[in-house]
């Protein structure tokens, strides 16, 4: 891998985070085709600052290496100190279910890199969306940011957001015999959703939570 090439570099993070070049393009505020041309046709010949700085936060990379100066100055300044995790168009449902949107990023939220580290947590893993409906309260309420970690690991306690058909449910699960899961609202006038082996993808957990007051 070349990381001297700020085109193939770019094109290296994209696959390795599982962002297509169009959604960067989108969360940059550009049309879709623009960094698909920016690395494919060289056009532009170089990513102006703005951009460029953008898309270093989100990857938690230096400007260096997306063709930016190597002087601290003009370099990934919050490099080491803050991380953008993907705000993504999409929602899990905490109530009857509800179809999930594309998951095209629509933003950002920024974290302490610190704070991820001593989390466990990595940036490339993470993605966050909003809680929609009540069958999770007063864990989660309608309205809510969640952080999601992507992270493949071994089922545990806590809540999850599970894909199931074309529908995205937070809930907490409990594995069952048989390989049978059941879907768990912290909210007592839902019942428990169970699910058949194989019926139910769990697309990650839930890290954090944030929301008005």
């Amino acid at each position: 891998m070349d990381t001297s090439d700020p085109r193939q570099r770019l094109l290296d993070l994209a696959r390795a985070s599982g962002v297509s070049l169009s959604a960067l393009s989108r969360m940059i505020g550009k049309n879709a085709a623009y960094l698909q041309q920016f690395v494919k046709r060289g056009t532009p010949r170089k990513l102006e600052e703005d951009d460029r700085a953008r898309l270093a936060r989100f990857f938690g990379v230096a400007q260096s290496e997306l063709g930016g100066s190597q002087d601290f100055s003009s370099s990934s300044g919050l490099r080491g100190e803050w991380l953008d995790v993907p705000r993504l168009d999409a929602s899990a449902s905490a109530g009857p279910g509800a179809v999930a949107a594309d998951g095209r990023i629509t933003g950002a939220l920024r974290f302490s890199a610190s704070w991820l580290r001593t989390q466990g947590l990595h940036a490339d893993r993470l993605s966050a969306i909003s809680v929609t409906g009540d069958s999770m309260e007063p864990t989660l309420r309608d309205g809510d940011e969640i952080l999601v970690d992507c992270t493949p690991a071994p089922l545990r306690d806590g809540v999850h957001v599970v894909r199931l058909g074309d529908t995205l449910l937070v809930k907490r699960v409990a594995a069952g015999g048989g390989g049978r899961i059941a879907l768990l609202s912290d909210n007592p006038a839902y019942r428990p959703i169970e699910c058949a082996p194989g019926e139910a993808e769990i697309v990650g957990r839930v890290v954090w939570k944030g929301g008005r007051l």
